[in-house]
């Protein structure tokens, strides 16, 4: 029977996994996550998505597994996570009424292959008030996510539209990875 291994302790990735009604097992990868600031931001997720594959995939040699990370970036500069509440609150303030893009990589390595790709998704936020930036950050829901919000919790009230794949701005393009699930030879139960 074939593995598959989550190489992230996201409950984003995970949750998105379970609602595929797919068994799987997560790995978490504490790889260095740093990169070269001369890349751009699909080379900087792929790369990183890569990483973690790769760091799971040696302990786990015949499993398929799938490795992601989400940046977001504004203006030209990556958005990580905040390191506190004032970068959390600069973050927020910098989104505020503008388009940004969301980025999103995945590394597949199984059945001798590794399979690597990227989703872009452009999020346009409304024009937030001090007060709506202030609870949004009380609410602690911040604090994990890159660019300071979660589009699926309470972060939603703050996007006004979106381009592009929706789950990928979660932190896993669902379709596609299924796809190149499917083509690296995972065998799916749908």
């Amino acid at each position: 029977m074939q593995r598959l291994i989550l190489a992230s302790s996201s409950p984003r990735r995970k949750e998105l996994l379970e609602n595929l009604h797919l068994e799987f097992e997560i790995s978490g990868s504490d790889v260095d996550e740093s990169y070269d600031p001369e890349l751009s931001p699909e080379e900087i997720v792929t790369e990183l998505a890569d990483r973690k594959a790769r760091f799971v995939a040696r302990k786990f040699p015949s499993a398929f597994i799938l490795g992601s990370d989400t940046i977001v970036v504004s203006g030209g500069k990556v958005l990580g996570k905040p390191e506190d509440e004032a970068d959390a609150v600069s973050m927020l303030r910098q989104l505020s009424g503008k388009t940004h893009a969301v980025f999103t990589g995945v590394s597949i390595i199984g059945n001798e292959k590794n399979v690597k790709f990227y989703e872009k998704t452009d999020v346009t936020f409304w024009e937030l008030t001090d007060d709506e930036i202030k609870t949004y950050i009380n609410s602690g829901e911040p604090f994990d996510k890159a660019g300071s919000y979660g589009i699926q919790g309470l972060g939603s009230m703050l996007v006004k539209e979106i381009s592009g794949d929706f789950f990928s701005v979660m932190g896993l393009p669902v379709s596609r990875t299924v796809r190149e699930l499917r083509k690296a030879g995972f065998e799916l139960p749908f």
